[in-house]
């Protein structure tokens, strides 16, 4: 049966993040040759390192837990965590999550998805979502064959966790398969180019060449990755490239959808509550009241937040720390029932 969960965030009281113990950071330049694509892989693992040595960079524009870069990898086995960015985002947009995962018992890895960063866009990246669960793929075998990772990552318990186009990333992880032609009716609708039209990319629709993107599709075969059991997918978008359950029949592990009520750039009647019911037996938890879309990126420093206010200033009902914590709290848990806990 589906499971949904809703909670109200206008009276949940603060929460801070309490750092119990060290947290170690550090960064992977890998490549694919194949795609001739970077894949900068970010990691958070626990850390028997001293925490007093823990800081964050002053100018760093994030409000964050504080890290050991290049700490000690622990010689003991932890479940691992993939994680993906939302549109126009970075591996680092989400630490809030991987700091909450880390405390729980996981290592968490990131990546930068080529073309559909912040700082480096390519209009063909962002109508091309299937590469980013290739990247996935292929930063997933990297960390498994890199050696000083071996002694920490239990091959064998291994989930994936994405936002926004991030959670359509691990759903198609999970086995989704995507019609092309279905999502690219959609965008013709009101309602569709409504969603299409991307804060991160204005006029993105009038530099595509459609034939590049079927192209693309066409080399994007079966994107579903067996090593990974569990799937977390936040505010998932393109709900309406997948029409009929049969595009789901691949999905044999356990899925867990969230959704935000206020959410204007994946609506949740499109995309989570869509999906949701698409899926069998995932479970679903909605965030009702203002919140919106962006409320899972990381808190932003006052001048941050001044600068980009679209995506880093909530309504004053919402409290964005507290929405971390339980969303968090709710992905270790989830997590930790799947693929089980140290």
């Amino acid at each position: 049966m589906f499971k949904k969960i809703t909670f109200s965030i206008v009276f949940l009281p603060y929460i801070a993040f309490a750092q119990s113990s060290a947290i170690g950071q550090k960064t992977f330049y890998y490549k694919d040759s194949v795609r001739n694509r970077p894949v900068t892989t970010e990691i958070w693992y626990p850390t028997d390192a001293d925490i007093s040595k823990a800081y964050t960079t002053p100018e760093y524009p994030f409000i964050r837990i504080s890290t050991i870069h290049n700490a000690p990898i622990p010689r003991k086995k932890f479940p691992l965590i993939m994680l993906s960015h939302g549109t126009g985002g970075g591996r680092l947009n989400m630490e809030w999550l991987a700091g909450i995962l880390v405390q729980k018992g996981f290592i968490v890895a990131a990546v930068d998805h080529w073309g559909n960063t912040y700082d480096h866009k390519i209009a063909m990246d962002f109508v091309t979502p299937w590469k980013r669960a290739q990247d996935i793929s292929f930063a997933l075998t990297q960390l498994l064959q890199t050696r000083e990772l071996d002694q920490a990552i239990d091959s064998e318990r291994i989930g994936a966790a994405g936002f926004s186009i991030g959670g359509y990333t691990v759903i198609a992880l999970a086995g989704a398969k995507l019609d092309l032609e279905a999502l690219t009716n959609f965008t013709e609708t009101p309602l569709g180019l409504k969603e299409f039209a991307l804060p991160e990319f204005p006029n993105l629709k009038a530099m595509i060449n459609q034939k590049e993107v079927k192209a693309s599709f066409r080399k994007a075969t079966n994107l579903k990755d067996k090593r990974i059991k569990a799937f977390f997918a936040i505010c998932p978008a393109i709900g309406q490239g997948f029409t009929t359950q049969k595009q789901f029949e691949s999905i044999h592990d356990p899925v867990y959808i969230v959704g935000a009520q206020s959410d204007s750039i994946t609506p949740i009647k499109t995309n989570a509550l869509h999906y949701q019911k698409m899926i069998k037996q995932s479970k679903l938890l909605i965030i009702p009241g203002k919140t919106g879309h962006y409320v899972f990126l990381n808190e932003a420093k006052s001048q941050l937040k001044e600068n980009e206010r679209l995506f880093f200033t909530d309504d004053k009902t919402v409290n964005r720390n507290a929405v971390h914590q339980q969303v968090g709290n709710e992905a270790a848990s989830f997590f930790h029932n799947v693929l089980g806990g140290n």
